[in-house]
């Protein structure tokens, strides 16, 4: 492989890395075995922290396709604790408020999620990556500062049950979205128009374009790879 002059490669996000964190270790563990200072090294799509699943990195000159790459259709498999919410929208943040889920019946769910399909407007989380006035949204709210962000036009291509827990309140659904939608705020959707509240506690991206989690490697298995695998250099020009 030719990892200068570009490469691409997908990855199985551990839980609690970020993107960034693969994107570190990758561009550290090239830049060893390489024998370089410096290597373009970038990644097509942040992931939370809290989830796992397919991240798409780009090495060398093959970083120029990462805008291309972005735009492709993405799938999560998602699990919602119903009846409670928190203000990051998952774990990251203690729950803040208790809601009533008696009402709450897989007919309802199946009702409720019809009107979510296609094109929607959604208000990114507060604990996001979102920039305004040249700052992330989650440097605000981190100091109890209130933004307003904009709601963004996205589109839900396919959104199914998995799984309803009744007892339990929790609900596991697949979604297959466009560019920039957040599941969290999905999350905090669905349970608003529950009467219920929500939010994540799993969230497991399993498909970036046509690239599934199966057809994916950990850092590690990288690592590994990486101490037997030919590596060719670039033709000198």
């Amino acid at each position: 492989m030719n990892f200068e002059s570009g490469e691409i490669l997908y990855f199985d996000k551990p839980l609690h890395w970020t993107s960034f964190d693969v994107v570190g270790k990758v561009r550290w563990l090239l830049c060893k075995r390489l024998g370089v200072k410096k290597l373009k090294v970038g990644h097509t799509g942040t992931l939370d922290p809290l989830a796992t699943g397919v991240v798409v990195v780009c090495t060398g000159k093959k970083t120029k396709l990462i805008d291309e790459l972005q735009a492709h259709v993405k799938e999560y498999v998602a699990t919602l604790q119903l009846g409670a919410t928190t203000p990051s929208y998952d774990l990251e943040k203690p729950i803040d408020a208790i809601y009533p889920t008696q009402h709450i019946s897989r007919q309802l769910i199946d009702e409720t999620l019809t009107h979510f399909l296609g094109q929607i407007w959604q208000v990114p989380p507060t604990f996001s990556a979102v920039k305004i006035d040249g700052k992330r949204a989650y440097e605000y709210a981190r100091k109890g500062e209130e933004v307003e962000i904009k709601p963004k036009l996205l589109v839900i291509d396919e959104l199914e049950v998995l799984s309803f827990d009744e007892q339990a309140m929790q609900l596991t659904i697949r979604v297959v979205c466009s560019k920039g939608t957040y599941i969290r705020a999905l999350a905090r959707d669905i349970g608003e128009a529950l009467q219920s509240g929500a939010h994540l506690i799993a969230l497991r991206r399993t498909r970036v374009g046509e690239i599934g989690v199966d057809q994916c490697i950990s850092p590690e298995q990288f690592a590994q790879m990486l101490e037997t695998m030919p590596i060719e250099r670039p033709v000198s020009e």
